[in-house]
């Protein structure tokens, strides 16, 4: 069999950042290709190009053995490609037939109930039911995401490309997103599925093409292949994807939060009235997709935002609208959910940066002026400690890869020991050895007693990683269970805002 669609020596640069580098693809007729690698390893930019969004600085694109050139998305829709972006590009306010025809030019006056009637029936056709005059807005995500495919369909795509579509879903909407999928392909239509997620492409994918800092590594079927090669491929090392933890030892409550409202945008509620406790030792893991007030929650938390209404306690005193010195003071620890713009100051050195929460402190400082020696012993000891990969403790932060960046962060953060650690998506952007790096710090904090509080929009992160499990639905913790034999059917109806018929002690 003759491949579909064939990419020969794609390469495109960005100022600093080589983001392919001479990659060769072949896709065939029919098949899930998984396009798998760690965020910056180029799985998007090459979709891109082959969407029109980019241009490629060298190399050639063929369908069906012809060469093609590809000035935008226009023109690859017209060739029969067609994307479905991590981000939706639909237009909340219109309806799914609005959303579906707009762009596509053609007659003046238009027929919406005979659009409506095509795109009932194409949504029939390929196993995407959807309400044509329903408006965007009042869809769940995976509605948003079937109008999305559909749209694509409706224009006449055979290659459909998928950004990440996991990204936002539920596990039930995940479920239903493949038997889509599968249904797909046995009408003909080819996907390449962008991911990172190794379950997700061992589920779904016939093959699997594997990207690393721009360059193809291997391409492999999936059915002779092992979650714990792909992950290799992925970091080019061996990788551990088993996590040895013993039970959890829970002591004290150490934060406890009661009936808590936190304002959000236009100063409504955010944060619903949610109650709950993280005990020492034990790792709490809030679940839920993401934009259901988890940062309401921490900057409330951690004194970044003021609480409406409710208590928050650390370590038996009142900490609610403290401010974060007075938190710090109080043994917490917090690990924001953006390192770069809250976590780091990157034209700053990363001995100042091990330092941001203790400078004025002894023995750093003296008599108002920083003492150089005592910040580089520091500096070097948790450079050796938290495995930092770094030249020396003067360059920026900056200049660190992701998974470093974070270390530093880890490392300022545990340094003092806390009673309470707030980790938020602290993988977020990792590859899989410095998530896994980050995962068994976490279990050694929590075995030296410390309690901690995990927000994750990654489902496979909490239920390795938490031995309590919480999920929050528009700003409402919908149940608490325990990690052990946690049930995924259950956390993902809890995920959709579907209350649990017995109430869990919290």
């Amino acid at each position: 069999m003759k491949p579909l669609l064939s990419l020969r020596g794609i390469t495109k640069e960005f100022p600093g950042v080589l983001a392919n580098d001479q990659v060769d693809l072949d896709v065939y007729p029919g098949e899930v290709h998984a396009l798998l690698g760690e965020n910056g390893a180029g799985k998007s930019t090459l979709m891109n190009i082959l969407y029109g969004l980019y241009g490629a600085d060298a190399g050639q694109i063929f369908l069906a053995g012809r060469e093609v050139t590809i000035a935008s998305p226009r023109e690859a829709i017209e060739l029969g490609i067609g994307m479905v972006h991590q981000h939706f590009m639909l237009i909340p306010a219109l309806t799914v037939s609005e959303n579906i025809i707009l762009g596509m030019g053609g007659k003046v006056h238009l027929n919406m109930r005979e659009a409506a009637q095509k795109i009932r029936a194409a949504g029939e056709q390929y196993g995407l039911k959807v309400n044509p005059e329903a408006r965007v807005a009042t869809l769940s995500v995976g509605q948003q995401q079937r109008v999305e495919i559909l749209k694509a369909l409706y224009r006449g795509a055979k290659i459909l490309i998928l950004d990440e579509p996991t990204a936002v879903l539920t596990p039930q909407e995940t479920e239903e997103l493949f038997a889509i999928l599968r249904q797909l392909t046995t009408s003909g239509v080819t996907v390449i599925f962008i991911s990172h997620k190794l379950n997700e492409v061992m589920a779904i994918s016939q093959r699997v093409s594997v990207l690393r800092r721009g360059r193809k590594i291997k391409t492999v079927f999936t059915s002779e292949t092992s979650p714990e090669e792909l992950a290799s491929l992925m970091v080019g090392r061996e990788v551990n994807l088993q996590l040895d933890k013993h039970p959890a030892s829970p002591g004290e409550p150490v934060l406890e939060i009661k009936d808590l409202y936190v304002p959000g945008e236009q100063n409504l509620p955010a944060v619903q009235g949610i109650s709950l406790t993280v005990r020492a030792g034990e790792i709490f893991g809030l679940a839920g997709v993401d934009g259901n007030g988890q940062s309401e929650l921490i900057r409330a938390i951690t004194g970044l935002q003021r609480v409406l209404k409710g208590h928050i306690r650390i370590c038996g005193q009142e900490a609610t609208n403290l401010p974060p010195r007075q938190l710090l003071d109080l043994g917490m620890a917090h690990i924001p959910e953006d390192r770069q713009k809250q976590g780091l100051i990157l034209d700053m050195k990363i001995e100042e940066n091990l330092i941001l929460e203790y400078f004025s402190q002894a023995p750093f400082s003296r008599h108002h002026f920083l003492q150089a020696g005592s910040i580089q012993n520091l500096a070097q000891k948790l450079i050796q400690d938290f495995d930092i990969r770094t030249p020396s403790c003067e360059i920026p932060a900056g200049n660190l890869s992701g998974g470093n960046q974070q270390k530093i962060i880890l490392a300022r953060s545990l340094y003092r020991q806390p009673r309470l650690l707030i980790a938020v998506h602290p993988t977020r952007g990792l590859d899989i050895g410095a998530a896994d790096f980050i995962h068994r710090t976490l279990i050694a904090e929590r075995e030296r007693g410390c309690a901690i509080l995990l927000v994750s929009t990654e489902l496979d992160e909490i239920l390795r990683v938490s031995d309590r499990i919480g999920i929050i639905y528009e700003g409402r913790l919908m149940g608490v269970m325990d990690a052990t034999g946690a049930d995924i059917t259950t956390i993902g109806l809890l995920m959709a805002g579907r209350e649990q018929e017995n109430e869990v002690a919290m």
